[in-house]
C-alpha cells in the first residue's frame, strides 16, 4: 500500500495547487480592484464607505433574518420526517422522501418563481372577499417577505436533507432509540437526547448550507421584487462597482468565518463529549 501512495503525493499537491490558484486569483483580483482607484492609488474608501451606503443595514438584517427563519424551518420539516423514515426502517418511504426532498433540484429557480408569481396574483383577484386576501398581502410584506422564506426552503431542501442523511447513515438510530426506551427514556427524550447531540455536525452543516444558500440568492428575491442583501449588492453596483465588490468580499468573508466558527463549536463540543465518557469509563472501573 506504501508503494501504491506515495507516486500519489506529487498528483495530490499539483492539484491541491491548481484548485488554489483557481479560488484564490479571481478573489485577489477582486481585492486589488477594490483598494486601487484611478487617480488616487491604494485607498480602503470602498471598505469605510459600506456600513454608510444607503440600504446595506436594512438589506443584511434582512438577510439574515430571512436565512435563520429559513434553516429553523426547514430544520423542523426534514429532521423529524427523516428520523420517522429510520424509526420505520420502511424503504419505500425513505425513496419518497428521497425523491421530494430531491426534487427542487430540477426545478429551475426561474420556473419556481414563475409559479409563484402567478399564485400571488392569482390570490388577490379570486379571494378579495375572503379572510385569505390579508394572508396574500402578510406573505408580500417588503419588511419581511415570508413568501421568500417558502421559496428559499424549498430550494434548501435537498442540501439539508443530504446532510441529515449522511449523518443519519453513520448512526444506528433504532438501536440508540430502543436503548434509551429499554433505560426509561420517553420517546421525546430520547430523541433529544441520544439521536439529536450525535447528529450535531450533520445539523451544523445542514444549517450552514441553508444559510450560505439564503444570503447568495438573488434570482427569487430580483424576480419577486424584494431587496435582500444579494439584490442590493447588485444594485449597488450601478453606481458605485468598488463598494459592490468591496461588499461580496466581505459577505464572503463573514461566510468563511461562520463556517469555521461552526466547525470549531462542532470539534469542541465532540471532544468534550468524548472526554465525559472517557472520565466516566475511568470512574466506573
Amino acid at each position: 500500500m506504501a508503494r501504491l501512495t506515495q507516486p500519489l503525493r506529487p498528483w495530490r499537491g499539483a492539484v491541491l495547487g491548481v484548485a488554489g490558484v483557481y479560488f484564490l486569483v479571481p478573489l485577489l483580483a477582486a481585492a486589488v480592484f477594490t483598494v486601487d482607484v484611478p487617480n488616487q492609488g491604494f485607498t480602503l474608501s470602498s471598505y469605510t464607505q459600506i456600513f454608510a451606503a444607503d440600504g446595506f443595514t436594512t438589506a443584511l438584517l434582512l438577510s439574515l433574518g430571512l436565512a435563520l427563519t429559513t434553516v429553523a424551518l426547514a430544520l423542523l420539516l426534514t429532521v423529524p420526517a427523516a428520523l420517522a423514515v429510520r424509526l420505520s426502517g420502511s424503504g419505500r418511504l425513505r425513496v419518497v422522501l428521497e425523491t421530494v426532498c430531491t426534487l427542487p433540484l430540477v426545478v429551475p429557480p426561474v420556473a419556481l418563481v414563475a409559479g409563484i408569481g402567478t399564485v400571488l396574483k392569482w390570490g388577490p383577484d379570486h379571494l378579495s372577499t375572503t379572510p385569505l386576501y390579508a394572508t396574500f398581502v402578510a406573505v408580500q410584506n417588503p419588511d419581511f417577505p415570508v413568501v421568500l422564506i417558502l421559496a428559499y426552503v424549498v430550494m434548501a431542501l435537498p442540501f439539508v436533507y443530504r446532510s441529515l442523511d449522511a449523518g443519519l447513515r453513520a448512526l444506528d438510530v433504532r438501536t440508540l432509540v430502543e436503548a434509551a426506551r429499554d433505560l426509561g427514556a420517553s420517546w421525546p427524550r430520547a430523541i433529544f437526547s441520544v439521536v439529536l447531540p450525535n447528529l450535531r455536525t450533520a445539523l451544523l452543516n445542514a444549517s450552514f448550507l441553508a444559510l450560505a444558500l439564503v444570503l447568495g440568492e438573488f434570482t427569487v428575491a430580483q424576480l419577486l421584487g424584494f431587496q435582500p442583501f444579494a439584490v442590493w449588492i447588485v444594485q449597488a453596483s450601478g453606481s458605485n462597482a468598488q463598494l459592490s465588490v468591496a461588499v461580496s468580499l466581505l459577505s464572503l468573508v463573514l461566510t468563511w468565518v461562520l463556517l469555521l466558527v461552526l466547525t470549531a463549536l462542532a470539534r469542541t463540543r465532540t471532544r468534550s463529549h468524548t472526554l465525559v465518557r472517557k472520565n466516566r469509563k475511568e470512574a466506573g472501573a
